[in-house]
């Protein structure tokens, strides 16, 4: 068994580096950041402003007839499938294997992957449709077929990117949504509080079967209530630890720049990392934690009520800043400052904990940590039960949803009750296989998406537009897809 593991093991590692080496991903990743945010004319930068102020009300789009959930609603699922363990245990691991300098390659993943972010919820809500149940039904899975109409060979090259996305989503959202998320819950829980995995568990498989059988509005209802008092636990508690070390960070901030171009010493239980490892392991880990560029986060975007592509692509666009900006830099200068970082791969799970451990009085670090992995983990797995369900959806009909449900949360118990040591491999694998279709139709449509968000907001600048106004850049309903008025097309 151990021999078969270790078989699976180097395989993994061994697509993982070819797709996340210097000649797939990560270039085609930086290429699409980069071209959407100069075609977009730096979105990310000039609108975050109003579009944190649209993201954040708890209410429908004004005038919006469409979606089966708020903005905000759509927002704090898609924040629950991103702020993970990706922003614990994946910033921990990023730096165990590339050095500090790993958290810049974060951040620039982060900061290109909002005009990603943008696009694909722009492109999500104006393709979007509704199943045979009524329920909005959306993202990468329709857009990438409806967008991108070429043949070649009588074979719709659209159509084979749509599917190759939908069935990559639909594995990965076993391992990376769920597998891998109740397992950290019931490591952490079962350290904290001593409780045995199964119990953990069957807990985990009767709560989020409670949650999931009502579907996107139920599970809108569970996220939006906790999604921001979860990232709020954990950003106080940080910000408390940085500021007991405030003489430490810029420090922090010093190392985590410097080794980005220049590599890191091996120090502590640390091994040392060259620039091509914080520059893999930092995207690798980047794209994990928010998501950007991979399209699953477009999904959950299609189901808000909005009476324009570019106001909720705006909304999407925040999500990154929150996971990627805040929550993954909180733990990484508190990984920096308290010395923690400084570990071997095998630790850096448990490197967070002792950050955070040493930072508080007590036993509040360790509470911190358990309670917001815990909340974290358990979000994902609702976010990410919704993805893989509209892509069941895409691929099977509306007859998949249910039982895809039920087989997701009995795999809940098998994560929880399993080691699961090949799983990290998995996920970066199965991220990458879903990011490439999705990277490719996004510089495709890149010509649209800027046309139509340039002639939005030419006619609404500060995005208050009235109802006369949203009249004016809709047009008729054709087929059950939104179109939008267009300029230059």
């Amino acid at each position: 068994m151990e021999q078969l593991e270790e078989s699976i093991s180097l395989v993994l590692d061994t697509l993982g580096g070819i797709i996340w080496g210097p000649f797939v991903l990560i270039p085609l990743l930086a290429i699409t950041g980069f071209v959407l945010t100069v075609r977009l004319r730096g979105i990310q930068f000039t609108k975050l402003g109003p579009a944190l102020r649209l993201g954040l009300k708890d209410r429908r789009d004004e005038g919006a007839d469409d979606g089966d959930v708020s903005q905000f609603q759509a927002l704090t699922t898609a924040l629950a499938a991103t702020v993970g363990t990706g922003n614990i245990v994946g910033v921990a691991t990023a730096i165990a294997l590339g050095g500090p300098g790993a958290v810049f390659w974060m951040w620039v993943t982060g900061i290109l992957g909002m005009a990603s972010k943008y696009s694909e919820a722009f492109l999500a809500v104006r393709y979007r449709t509704k199943d045979d149940a009524g329920e909005v039904s959306g993202g990468p899975q329709y857009y990438l077929e409806r967008g991108i109409t070429k043949k070649v060979g009588g074979v719709s090259i659209g159509k084979v990117l749509a599917i190759s996305f939908a069935v990559f989503a639909v594995i990965a959202s076993f391992g990376i949504g769920n597998m891998t998320q109740a397992n950290a819950i019931a490591r952490n829980v079962g350290s904290s509080w001593g409780l045995e995995t199964w119990v953990v568990g069957i807990v985990l498989m009767i709560a989020a079967f409670a949650v999931l059988i009502g579907g996107i509005k139920s599970i809108g209802r569970v996220t939006s209530a906790l999604v921001p008092l979860m990232i709020l636990l954990y950003v106080v508690a940080s910000i408390w630890i940085l500021l007991v070390n405030v003489s430490a960070v810029p420090a922090a901030f010093g190392l985590i720049f410097t080794d980005a171009f220049t590599g890191t010493a091996a120090t502590g239980g640390f091994i040392g990392a060259t620039i091509a490892q914080a520059m893999r392991f930092g995207m690798a880990r980047g794209i994990f934690s928010n998501e950007s560029g991979m399209g699953s986060a477009a999904i959950a975007a299609a189901a808000a009520k909005t009476t324009h592509p570019v106001r909720q692509g705006l909304v999407s666009m925040t999500q990154t800043f929150i996971d990627t900006i805040i929550v993954v830099t909180c733990t990484a200068l508190v990984l920096i400052t308290t010395g923690a970082w400084a570990t071997s791969e095998d630790n850096a799970a448990f490197a967070t904990g002792e950050a955070f451990s040493s930072g508080l009085p007590g036993q509040w670090g360790h509470w911190v940590v358990t309670i917001s992995l815990a909340l974290f983990a358990f979000s994902t797995i609702l976010g990410w039960c919704y993805y893989g369900e509209r892509c069941v959806e895409r691929l099977v009909g509306r007859g998949g949803v249910m039982p895809y449900r039920v087989i997701f949360c009995i795999v809940v118990y098998i994560g929880a009750t399993t080691s699961l040591s090949l799983v990290w491999g998995f996920a970066d694998v199965m991220n990458g296989l879903m990011a490439l279709p999705n990277l490719i139709g996004l510089l495709v449509m890149s010509g649209l998406i800027a046309r139509e968000t340039r002639h939005y907001l030419q006619n609404d600048p500060d995005l208050r537009a009235s109802k006369a106004q949203v009249a004016m850049f809709m047009k008729d309903r054709d087929g059950g897809i939104d179109t939008y008025e267009l300029t230059g097309r």
